[in-house]
């Protein structure tokens, strides 16, 4: 798997493109700046496939529309329980007194926990991991041994689950139930800063105990 990361808008929200040996590509999270995006994925001469969303807030949906539109592609994720924060969008995008955008659903659920889904030649288990946003998934590629999985595990941090459809036990729960089911040596690419892995957050992480 080949992985480029660009943070985002002022949020610094880790969008990630990835695309295999064949040029065959999706992107996770593109929370804005949607023309340095797209000027990317032509750049690399990518064939962009779909387009990933880990949960409905603002600084992980804010350029899918665009990115959509461009490339006549579908968004898949988050679960539907997150359609009040997809309506909400407006709403969020005032609270935080950002760019403007418009409410909009994805072209996909994904509610089915434990499904596969196959993308750009790779295999995604979703996992439904809610906490940080009643919705929230995480996209795991156990072939590759990669977890996208937006804000809910922190290298050394969590989610904050003071926002609509916040819980901070669900939160918890999902670390540790779900995440920390994981191998050690799985890679968490989080939706904010660096990356870390499940065994150095199960030995460091000071808020899951």
């Amino acid at each position: 798997m080949n992985i480029e990361i660009i943070p985002v808008t002022a949020f610094q929200q880790n969008c990630s493109i990835i695309w295999n040996d064949e040029k065959k590509a999706a992107i996770i999270d593109p929370g804005g700046d949607a023309l340095k995006l797209i000027k990317r994925i032509d750049a690399l001469g990518l064939e962009l496939q779909g387009i990933l969303l880990t949960h409905g807030h603002l600084d992980h949906v804010g350029a899918a529309t665009k990115l959509k539109q461009y490339f006549n592609v579908e968004m898949m994720g988050s679960n539907s329980l997150d359609k009040i924060l997809f309506a909400a969008l407006p709403q969020q995008s005032r609270q935080f007194g950002v760019f403007e955008i418009d409410a909009f659903e994805p072209d996909h659920w994904l509610d089915k926990e434990g499904e596969i889904l196959n993308i750009a030649g790779f295999e995604f288990e979703i996992l439904h991991l809610p906490g940080h946003a009643p919705g929230h998934i995480g996209f795991i590629e156990h072939n590759e041994g990669i977890a996208f999985t937006g804000d809910v595990l922190f290298k050394q941090g969590i989610g904050r689950t003071d926002l609509l459809g916040g819980n901070h036990t669900d939160l918890i729960n999902s670390i540790k139930q779900k995440m920390y089911q994981l191998p050690d040596d799985m890679v968490v690419l989080p939706g904010h800063g660096p990356h870390t892995t499940i065994g150095q957050e199960k030995l460091n992480n000071p808020f899951v105990k």
